[in-house]
């Protein structure tokens, strides 16, 4: 009851005509780079972050969560009418969403993914609402061995649970806590790192990193891959809208599923990429007619688009609650909260409830506003993938230098942006995810400061971080998931050896 009615506050904050404009522009703007191939909601939220510096926390959070949301739609246009996933995570939804289009059935095609989409995000956001302030008021007993037993939690799990090779995990998440170190240390007042650079004082501002890493990149990627655009027209009309929504019951079971899955591989580091893959192979799995996928069959649309976005908004649930970003979208949320000197995590249910439940309303409202912008504008949005690429890239670099420049009015910031595009190409090239760099490179400094604390506290013992049951069960599961794949592999053995035996038997 007590979140039915700051949830109703919320609204009652959000409900200003500013923030309704801000709303369907960030909604639009999403669209649009979700539309364009390489960008997509990270790299969309990165480039377009500088447009929020000058209003207040509320209204620039927003508009920037609408970007999120708006990139998730867009990205389905392009899988379904070009076969070109905008994002990792819609590739599974070219495997049915573009035979449809081939046969005639993309507008049934994207007002299932569509749908689905809201579907998954409504799950995650009603996940988000009635959990968040438990997880925030448990965690206001935490201190810093508690906090650094979670934030330890973050990096062991994005090692032992990803799907990356973990290798190329580890290197970087240590290239991404190496940079983090950069400037002045917060406990000592020493400087480290800044070889006698007066522009390193302050250390690598995250938003010149992300904008680099995200948004240069992509354009360095798609400049090389010289894509061509050509796709199949599409028009949705109610009629095929209706049709499509009188037989969701049929599929209610994968819907569910899909966003159960979704939900679980948000709030854990699994990701979006995990989870459409996860609701498509078990969709196919569970059918009666296994054989049909792959040949335009919308359940293939349905799951793989209902678990990858109660992944992406699930991934704010940790983050708001507890300051841990589950996505690489969502960290770079914590950076621009953090830019407004808002601290994410259990105080700020206390401190902020305004913008909080602003938030959360913005995800309901946004969400309806989103889907019912896309079922509209699909065409003029489809459209836009004929523009040829070469006009649309000298735009986006200009904006991003001008985002990166905005920040701290250095010169400085758009070489290092220039640098982390290189870096962020590179690693795209060989492999080597950037989530795990960008989560370092947001929590870095937080998780050295609790472990310094925890060490002065308890003089310099390890046994502070099992010192009670709650650091203690923390800090054990994070050594449990980063020796994961180990322990599986183990358990496999075992049971491969109990069945071996049984059969000899």
């Amino acid at each position: 009851m007590e979140a039915s009615g700051l949830l109703l506050h919320g609204f009652a904050v959000l409900l200003t005509w500013k923030t309704l404009v801000l709303m369907v522009v960030g909604l639009v703007l999403g669209i649009f780079v979700g539309v364009l191939p390489g960008l997509g909601g990270p790299n969309g939220v990165a480039i377009l972050l500088p447009l929020t510096f000058t209003m207040d926390p509320t209204s620039a959070i927003v508009m920037l969560s609408c970007i999120y949301w708006g990139a998730l739609f867009g990205g389905a246009i392009t899988s379904i009418l070009f076969n070109i996933p905008g994002e990792a995570w819609s590739v599974a939804t070219t495997f049915d969403g573009y035979p449809m289009a081939q046969q005639g059935r993309a507008a049934e095609a994207l007002t299932a993914a569509f749908t689905s989409s809201f579907i998954g995000s409504l799950v995650a956001v009603l996940l988000i609402t009635f959990l968040a302030p438990m997880i925030s008021s448990f965690a206001l007993k935490f201190g810093p061995p508690e906090f650094f037993a979670v934030y330890l939690l973050t990096f062991c799990s994005f090692v032992g649970l990803s799907r990356e090779a973990k290798h190329k995990t580890v290197i970087s998440m240590s290239l991404g806590l190496l940079l983090a170190g950069i400037g002045m240390d917060t406990v000592s007042g020493n400087l480290r790192m800044t070889f006698g650079s007066p522009e390193l004082l302050r250390g690598i501002n995250f938003l010149v990193a992300v904008i680099g890493l995200f948004g240069i990149s992509e354009i360095l990627l798609t400049m090389e891959e010289r894509l061509a655009l050509r796709g199949h027209a599409a028009g949705i009309s109610l009629r095929v809208v209706l049709s499509v929504w009188k037989d969701l019951p049929k599929y209610w079971v994968t819907l569910l599923r899909s966003s159960f899955i979704g939900c679980w591989l948000g709030i854990t580091p699994g990701g979006a990429i995990a989870a459409s893959f996860m609701g498509y192979n078990l969709a196919k799995r569970f059918a009666k007619e296994p054989g049909s996928f792959g040949k335009g069959r919308i359940e293939g649309v349905f799951a793989p688009k209902t678990a990858a976005h109660a992944s992406g908004t699930s991934a704010l649930l940790p983050m708001l609650a507890l300051g841990i970003p589950g996505s690489g979208s969502a960290a770079i949320l914590l950076g621009g909260l953090m830019v407004w000197g808002l601290n994410p995590g259990p105080l700020l249910f206390v401190e902020h409830k305004d913008f909080v439940w602003g938030l959360i309303a913005s995800m309901y409202l946004g969400n309806v506003v989103g889907l019912v912008l896309v079922l509209t504008t699909v065409p003029i949005f489809a459209s836009i993938l004929r523009v040829p690429f070469a006009a649309v890239a000298p735009m986006i670099v200009v904006s991003c230098a001008i985002g990166a420049y905005a920040i701290q009015n250095a010169m400085f910031d758009i070489w290092l942006m220039l640098g982390f595009g290189v870096v962020g190409y590179v690693f795209k090239k060989i492999g080597i995810p950037l989530a795990p760099f960008t989560l370092a490179l947001v929590l870095g400094n937080r998780a050295e400061d609790a472990f310094r604390l925890s060490m002065i506290g308890s003089g310099g013992t390890l046994k502070v971080f099992w010192s009670n049951g709650l650091v203690g069960s923390i800090t054990t599961l994070a050594i449990v998931l980063l020796f994961w794949p180990v322990i599986d592999s183990l358990l496999g053995r075992v049971g491969w050896r109990q069945q071996d035996k049984t059969a000899t038997q």
